[in-house]
Parts: structure tokens; sequence; C-alpha cells
């Protein structure tokens, strides 16, 4: 029995000590078409979404890593492509350029790299090469003009990388392995989408004005401090009082009640209902960079007419309508 125990501990060592002093290896690369291939590993997504308000500065920019069993010297060319999409209610899906038949993609080439775009990196064997496309490349190969993009859309990049054995890899012969697992990190596909940032929360001196309903008018304006409160990972904003004061006139608190502003690439709107179950909504009158008004409503046929000022060093954003 000792003779037993100590062999096998003599063979897990071995093993351990091999393991220890070999190199370490890729798995097989899936393809549809090929059991080995070329891949490339994103690294790096400095940069997936365009600013719909600041298209000029806005850029796809991601770094890739060409994975073979060569260490990447395979490479030979890799295509940057892009066709853009926007997703029209009730209608479907309209693509630049329009899709062929069957609906099959039809893009339009960015920029090419070659290998020599592709450089070693001193923490991995295999080089790295970096993607930049600004957004008015992309509009300008697609022939069409930042007035022609909206909120929304999304701007599809393609890659196609050509191996030295001419074989061609990319969205449509990788598998899924390939192009959704965590270690390959090879989409080939990359949805940049056209953003609309908003930061309007704050606190904001106000004045109401008109402000009326079935109990009663307000004599005069109704001044009051309103803070517009973010909610999580939306572009929502939670009213403080979503009557801005006029409850507060006719001898009435807000309560719980719970009413939403929603900046929609600049598109405001009001959502949501009061303590008594009344909901809101608004109707926009103009924005300068000092004075956001608006005429608020809801369905008790409470109504005014409200001025949010902006804080000091925090104009309102152009484009608020």
């Amino acid at each position: 029995m000792k003779l037993i125990k100590y062999s096998f501990g003599m063979l897990v060592g071995m093993l351990m000590l091999f393991t220890a002093c070999t190199d370490f290896v890729d798995p097989r690369i899936p393809y549809t078409d090929f059991d080995t291939g070329l891949y490339l590993r994103t690294t790096a997504r400095t940069s997936t979404s365009f600013n719909f308000f600041d298209l000029a500065n806005s850029r796809f920019n991601i770094t890739i890593e060409a994975v073979d069993e060569e260490l990447g010297a395979t490479v030979d060319a890799v295509e940057v492509r892009v066709r853009k999409r926007r997703l029209i209610p009730g209608v479907g899906l309209q693509f630049v350029p329009a899709a062929g038949a069957g609906g099959a993609v039809n893009d339009v080439l960015v920029t090419t790299l070659s290998r020599s775009d592709f450089t070693a990196v001193p923490d991995s064997r295999f080089p790295r090469a970096t993607i930049n496309v600004t957004a008015n490349e992309a509009m300008s190969r697609l022939g069409i003009t930042a007035a022609q993009v909206e909120g929304g859309d999304i701007f599809e990049f393609r890659l196609t990388v050509r191996d030295t054995k001419g074989r061609v890899f990319n969205d449509v012969n990788a598998s899924a392995d390939v192009k959704g697992g965590l270690f390959y990190a090879s989409p080939f596909l990359y949805n940049v989408g056209v953003v609309c940032p908003s930061d309007l929360g704050g606190t904001y001196r106000s004045v109401n004005v008109g402000a009326t309903g079935p109990i009663g008018s307000c004599s005069g304006p109704v001044e009051m401090m309103i803070t517009l409160t973010p909610v999580a990972n939306t572009t929502q904003y939670v009213v403080s009082d979503g009557t801005f004061g006029y409850w507060s006139c006719i001898s009435d608190t807000w309560g719980n009640g719970n009413v939403r502003i929603t900046d929609a690439c600049g598109l405001l709107s009001m959502s949501g209902t009061d303590k008594y179950g009344d909901s809101y909504s608004m109707e926009f009158v103009s924005a300068t960079a000092q004075e956001l008004t608006f005429i608020w409503r809801n369905t008790y046929n409470e109504s005014g007419t409200v001025t949010l000022f902006a804080n000091e060093g925090r104009p309102w954003p152009a484009g608020l309508r």
C-alpha cells in the first residue's frame, strides 16, 4: 500500500512539473469551415458609441489581437466595413446601404489593416493593432451627413480577416464560441450606437405662473426649488414636485407622487402619477442656456407654465425641445 501511494505521488508530481514547463496552448479554433484558423481577440473597447451631440469628436476605437497557431504570423489583411441601421416603429429595420436580396448584408469599406499594422506587445505572445474610425469617416463612406443621423441609430462595424493561405474569417463563418465566447472575444461585428448623454440632474429655482385647477388658481407666480433626481442607467429624472408648487398654493402637499421627466436626445416628456393616481404630461415652450420653460398638465385638469432656471456654470444643454 505504501508503494502504491508513493508511486501515485510521484505521478502527480511529474504531471505538475510537466504542466508547469509546458507553454500555454490555445484550444482548437472552431470555425464552421475550418478546425484551425485565425481570429481577432478584442483586448480593449476604448470607444464603442457615438455621441449624438458631438458626432464630430466621436469615434469607434478598439484594440484587437491576431491569434493563430503561428503567433499571428498568418495575418494578411483586415478589412473594416460599416453600414447604418435604424429601427422604424411599425415598419422595421432600415439600412444604409440598403439590404441586398434576401436581406443580405451590404456594407462599405472604411479602412484596411495590413500585417505591418500589428505590433508586438510585452504582455502577450500575439501582436496587436488598433482600429480607430471617426464618426465623420463612417458617415463619409456611407454618403450621409450628420443631419441624417438620429439618436438610437446603430453603425455596424464588421471585420473581415484574410490569412496568408487565402482563407477568409468573418462573422458569417465564425462559430458561436468564437463570436460570443469570453476566451475568444472575437465577434467580428461591433454595434456602435448613437447615444444621447443626458445630464439634467440637480436642484433648480422654478417659477410657476398661471397654475390652476378645479380646486382653484394661484393668485400669482409660485417660486420654489425643484430637484430632478437621475434614475440609474436611464435618461429619466424624478421630479420632487410634479405640480411645481401649485399644490402648496392650494394647501395640499406633493407627498409620494412619482412623476418623471425623460430626456430622449433632447426631446423632453413627462410621465408618471401623483399620490391620487392622476397622470402627468408636458408641453415644451422654449429653452435657452439659462431658462427652460414648459407647460405641465395632469388628468385632474390641473396645469401651469413653469420656468426652470439653470444654475451658475451649468447652462441648459443646446437642443432641448
